[in-house]
Formats: C-alpha cells, structure tokens, sequence
C-alpha cells in the first residue's frame, strides 16, 4: 500500500503522476526479487530475516529501519503536500520527464547491484554463515554501494515527479541517514570483510564517482 499513498491520502484517482509512482515502485521490487530469487534463491530468506540476525550491528539495527520508514515518509508527505496545497506548486512536464528517467536508472541501479551481490543483506553483518566474501563486479567497479546510489537516485526524483517541495525536505534526512549508514558500513567492511581494504583502493568511491 505504501506506493498508494499519495493516492489514498488524496483520493484522487485520476492523478496520473501518483500512478506511476506507484506502478514503478511496485515492479521495481517484484522484478528486482524475481531476479534475484533465480540468481541468489537464499538471497531473499536472508532479506526476510533481518529484523532476526543476532549479529547485525547494533547502530544498523536504527539506521536500516530509519531508511525503511523515510521511503515510506516520502509518499505519505507528499500525498498530504498535494491535500492541503502546502507547496502549490508544479514542475513542468520537462522535469518530470526528466524525474522518471531518473527514478527509473535508480530501480535500474539498485536491481543490478542486488542481483550481482548475493551477500545484498537488509541489514550490515559479516555473514559468515553464507560464506561471505568480496563481490567487485558489476557496478560495484565503479562505485562501492551501488545499491544506495540507486535508492538516492529514486528519492530524489520522487518530489519532482509528485509536485511535492516538502517532501525534498524528507528527502534531504533520507540522504543524511544513508551516508551516515554508507559510511559505518564501508568502516566496517573494511574492518572485518577480508579484501575489502584492497578494494577500496581499486575502487576509491562510496557513493558518488569524483566526490565521495
């Protein structure tokens, strides 16, 4: 329900935009779990356990459910944004198109990046107990959290796509969460995670090639 939000909460049936919205959330995830499920079949149990693993750690057992909740946060603002007129604004069909391309290369990132790493866990842990070790293909070449960029790429977007200047606000604390999370992760890898260290001299940015 939650790509519905902006749906529910205004109960405008015809608001194209939050429609797509909505469809492009809802696909994304399916395929992006079909796929992984043929490539990486204990990939997903691994995803449907991490509210269970003892040995995530404990600053991402926070952090992990705050990036959940602001992904769900981002619809509901901006359906409540579209009800009460408190931006009143519109961006042009330019943008827009824009947005959706943008959003789609985020589904598009974060699909790959979960699909070639079938240690992709919902939560941060050296998993041991699936013989965890180093993936450095695919776009994880160029940038060491691809998954993330896909998810910042999709966030972004959504204001644009859905009229709604308030939610960039949801959107800028989803971005500090992340890269407070993308970092702690990276610190930890390289800590425990054997060939990591050497990794990130090969491929020297977290998120965004040139800056970070």
């Amino acid at each position: 329900l939650v790509p519905f939000l902006p749906i529910l909460i205004t109960w405008n049936w015809d608001w194209f935009e939050a429609w797509v919205y909505a469809l492009i959330g809802i696909l994304g995830f399916v395929i992006s779990r079909v796929l992984a499920a043929k490539k990486h079949p204990d990939l997903l149990i691994e995803r449907a356990k991490m509210a269970q693993h003892a040995d995530a750690k404990s600053w991402d057992k926070v952090l992990s459910r705050l990036v959940v909740l602001g992904g769900a946060i981002m619809p509901l603002v901006a359906g409540l944004d579209m009800r009460e007129g408190w931006s009143n604004f519109n961006f042009s069909l330019g943008w827009k198109f824009a947005a959706l391309l943008v959003m789609l290369l985020g589904y598009a990132l974060g699909t790959w990046a979960l699909i070639e790493n079938r240690f992709f866990s919902g939560v941060v842990r050296i998993q041991t107990d699936r013989g965890h070790h180093l993936v450095d293909s695919g776009p994880y070449h160029w940038v060491r959290h691809p998954g993330y960029v896909g998810g910042l790429l999709a966030a972004f977007a959504t204001p644009i796509l859905l009229d709604s200047l308030w939610t960039f606000g949801v959107v800028a604390v989803y971005t500090i969460i992340l890269v407070i999370r993308t970092s702690l992760e990276d610190r930890t890898l390289q800590v425990e995670l054997l060939n990591y260290a050497e990794y990130t001299k090969r491929t020297r940015y977290r998120l965004l090639p040139g800056i970070w």
